[in-house]
């Protein structure tokens, strides 16, 4: 299983989602955004990428990508998993 797939699987689990159901939410989510291949719990070249980043690199990733700031400009909140500019 990708590292992402176990990844969003484990947080939505944490959630209070049931194993079968967060499987089902991982892999329909994952395979919309590009990270899995469609029909499939295979990852994609993107999907290898993401899942071999820490969860602090794919967060500041992610809020890099809707600002005009580079990664390196964000520090990481483990407790809430988003990324926040420093100052």
């Amino acid at each position: 299983m990708p590292a992402i797939l176990e990844r969003l699987v484990s947080q939505l689990q944490g959630k209070g989602y049931s194993k079968s159901s967060a499987f089902a939410i991982a892999t329909k989510s994952l395979q919309r955004a590009g990270d899995l291949k469609k029909g499939t719990q295979q990852a994609t070249p993107k999907g290898a990428r993401r899942g071999a980043m820490s969860p602090g690199a794919r967060a500041k990733d992610r809020a890099s990508k809707r600002s005009k700031h580079k990664s390196k400009d964000y520090g990481y909140s483990s407790k809430t998993n988003r990324a926040t500019l420093k100052k």
